[in-house]
Order: C-alpha cells, then structure tokens, then sequence
C-alpha cells in the first residue's frame, strides 16, 4: 500500500500562488504515476496534472502554462506550484498514485485509474 499526505493549501487572492506538497511512504517503489486532481462543490473530480516515474508530464488544459508538476523522488514527494490562480482554480486538491502503466502517450488523468488517494488540501482564490 501507498500513503499519501498532501500540505500547502491556503487562501490567495486572484493571481497569486501556491505550492503544493504530497509525501508518499509505504510500497512506493510500485509506484508508475503521480498524479494531482481536484474536485470542486457539486463538481466531479478532474486530473490536473500527472508525472509519470520517467519524467513524463501532462497537464489538464485548464491549467497548462500557470501549474508545474515536479517530483523529487529521493523524498518520495510530488509538488504542483501554482501560478496566477483564478477564482476557478478553487477546489480540494488530491494526490493520487497508479502502480500499473497506461499504454497511452501521456499519463493518464482519469481519476478512476488511481488506486491510493490522499485526504487532500484545500485551495481557496478569492476575487
């Protein structure tokens, strides 16, 4: 099993930014995805942005240019810095992590393809 700690939520006004954190201990050597989704009220949860063990990343459309997904693999930890935040950008932020490759191009960001969840951060953007 994997577990999945996520920190770095807050409350930011319009434009601001943020960092995000998510430590993975446990069976992480199985580990092939790391990935980051969030889920607003009354929405469905959508992938963000997913690093794959090669360094392969992709990123949902909605956040391309403003988030970067890094790794740093000796402290098992994944980040997601955030740049000019949009009100819309507000949501619980999740971690997730896939054991098993997708044979597809780019990582996948369907969240019923993940096995271990984080209980998340939460991101506030004010107007």
């Amino acid at each position: 099993q994997v577990q999945l700690v996520e920190s770095g939520g807050g409350s930011v006004q319009t434009g601001g930014s943020l960092r995000l954190s998510c430590v993975a201990t446990g069976d992480t050597d199985t580990v092939y995805y790391m990935t980051w989704f969030r889920q607003a009220p009354e929405k469905e949860r959508e992938g963000v942005a997913s690093f794959r063990t090669d360094g392969r990343i992709n990123y949902a459309d909605s956040v391309q240019g403003r988030f970067t997904i890094s790794k740093d693999s000796a402290k098992n930890t994944l980040y997601l810095q955030m740049d000019s935040l949009k009100p819309e950008d507000t949501a619980m932020y999740y971690c997730a992590t896939r054991k098993v490759r997708v044979w597809s191009t780019s990582p996948p960001l369907a969240p019923t393809l993940y096995e271990y969840w984080g209980q998340g951060t939460q991101v506030t953007v004010s107007s």
